[in-house]
């Protein structure tokens, strides 16, 4: 989601808050579709741009430590994912389609984005939580898995929430619900996995700033302020919205603790699913 980076730099130049973005691309397992880890150099002036679903996943075979090797500033925007199955699909609430799945004689596949990618995790972490043994079918990118699950060749996938909204409304998908931990404002009336018998389950992408490790606190809380003026700016938020994302805003210590979770979280989907860092 590099657009959001870009936004945000320019809304806050606006401010006279001069950051400069780091760019310095430091490989993504996912590969494509935006969600690539971004980290800045040693100076105290970087600001990076973190994008959650991969700076986790990276952190082994990268060495990057993601709790000591920044100062997290704020979060800006998080992004749903959401299970999807085809009109005919024969169940309508997420504890029939499980019972759906268990009831087949052989493993029910489902596509993803990549190997490696939210759209993967996010099944895999919900197959071990119902029980279910299912198979991945990997594409590149969430595109082209949904245009199969679209036509019929595989049942179902954990899609991009925005990507998944048009094809809803045409009638060519059905959503059974959300990965995040509250309803999305962009589809209100999908349940969330969490309250469909799987509480405490939350698996999103998310956008923030951070700085290197050692940048002083009042520049780091600097930043956070900025982030907070900046997701109430109206432009700003329908830009984020734009692409799919809920503009958010926390404190620097709100934002470490959830990192901090979410590397719990990643662990237990990359030990799931078997995937290694190259």
């Amino acid at each position: 989601m590099e657009i959001t980076i870009a936004t945000i730099g320019r809304l806050t130049k606006k401010r006279a808050m001069l950051l400069r973005l780091g760019r310095r691309l430091r490989g993504s397992l996912a590969g494509g579709g935006g969600n690539d880890t971004l980290r800045g150099g040693q100076d105290n002036d970087t600001v990076t741009g973190d994008a959650g679903d991969d700076i986790f996943v990276l952190a082994a075979g990268e060495g990057i430590d993601t709790v000591t090797d920044f100062e997290q500033a704020a979060l800006f925007a998080d992004s749903a994912r959401v299970l999807i199955v085809r009109p005919t699909f024969p169940g309508n609430t997420l504890a029939e389609f499980i019972a759906y799945v268990k009831a087949q004689k052989e493993k029910m596949a489902y596509a993803e984005g990549t190997a490696g990618s939210v759209t993967h995790l996010a099944m895999a972490l919900f197959a071990k939580r119902a029980g279910l043994d299912m198979t991945n079918v990997s594409y590149r990118g969430n595109a082209p898995a949904m245009n199969d699950v679209i036509a019929g060749h595989l049942k179902t996938m954990f899609s991009n929430l925005s990507d998944a909204l048009p094809h809803a409304a045409s009638g060519a998908i059905r959503l059974l619900a959300v990965s995040t931990a509250e309803r999305s404002p962009q589809a209100p009336n999908v349940p969330t996995v969490a309250e469909s018998g799987f509480p405490g389950f939350n698996v999103i992408t998310w956008n923030g700033l951070a700085a290197p490790a050692g940048t002083p606190r009042e520049i780091v809380d600097k930043i956070a302020v900025e982030i907070g003026r900046a997701v109430k700016d109206p432009k700003f938020a329908g830009r984020l919205k734009a692409v799919g994302a809920d503009p958010l805003g926390n404190t620097p210590d709100e934002f470490a603790a959830m990192i901090k979770a979410d590397t719990a979280t990643w662990a237990d989907a990359v030990a799931v699913t078997g995937l290694k860092a190259k």
